[in-house]
């Protein structure tokens, strides 16, 4: 391993948007730390993968929403520094406005709001001294426009763009850009489980005609990481398809 070598920390790295993720900056030459809540046999499978490839990478359990945790986690990465932040864990737990239960709603915001402010703070902490580094959020289109059955996420997804906005303002003068991305409909095993009607739906709403997959994002994902974004931050980046409202 090269010294030099560029880390980038992907959360929520072991399937779907953060393994494509992970993958594709591993391709990128970056050194891939991603983290896993359960599963630790779909990490080993991406840590594996990119190790095939000829790269770096290691797999650490991490729940985001567990501050301590988050906190230990990044002090641990003090000494290498952190070059890039994959804010990427995240939950669904969707239902009804009228019928979404208290903890549904706790949870989702307590994981894909709060988890990814502490990541952020945690890891501005580590860039702000190192005056250099990329932090990507990954919202969502439903933190946009919002959707039905999803008040909890949309919330959620919809603070991360706000978080996102105010602290591209206050890192900039340390070398520190932050922007968001927000996909659009993505398959990825939240929408697989998808009723086949809803699918439909979806379908006919993007100008593209296809679902979205998580290699499109990581597409745009590694140009907000790169140096050819080096002048773009507080933005936010949709890839959707055209699926717009």
């Amino acid at each position: 391993m090269n010294d030099t070598q560029k880390i980038a920390v992907v959360t929520g790295g072991s399937r779907g948007i953060g393994k494509a993720c992970a993958l594709a900056l591993a391709q990128k030459g970056y050194r891939i730390v991603l983290t896993y809540v359960s599963k630790p046999e779909l990490a080993d499978e991406v840590v594996a993968a990119i190790r095939k490839q000829g790269g770096e990478a290691e797999a650490v359990q991490l729940n985001v929403a567990d501050r301590e945790a988050v906190a230990a986690f990044f002090k641990d990465r003090k000494e290498e520094g952190v070059d890039v932040l994959v804010n990427n864990a995240g939950i669904t737990k969707d239902g009804l406005l009228i019928r979404m239960k208290d903890e549904d709603w706790d949870k989702v915001l307590h994981i894909n709001l709060t988890g990814a402010f502490t990541c952020l703070r945690e890891t501005a902490k580590i860039m702000a001294r190192q005056r250099s580094g990329r932090i990507i959020n990954i919202s969502s289109i439903a933190g946009e426009m919002g959707n039905a059955g999803q008040a909890n996420y949309s919330a959620a997804k919809a603070g991360l763009i706000g978080l996102t906005k105010t602290t591209a303002r206050e890192l900039a003068g340390r070398g520190v850009t932050v922007n968001a991305v927000t996909p659009g409909a993505i398959e990825t095993d939240m929408t697989k489980v998808l009723p086949e009607k809803v699918r439909e739906g979806m379908l006919a709403a993007i100008p593209l005609g296809r679902f979205g997959t998580p290699e499109d994002i990581a597409g745009a994902v590694c140009f907000l990481a790169s140096d050819a974004a080096a002048y773009i931050t507080g933005h936010v980046l949709s890839v959707n398809g055209g699926m717009y409202m």
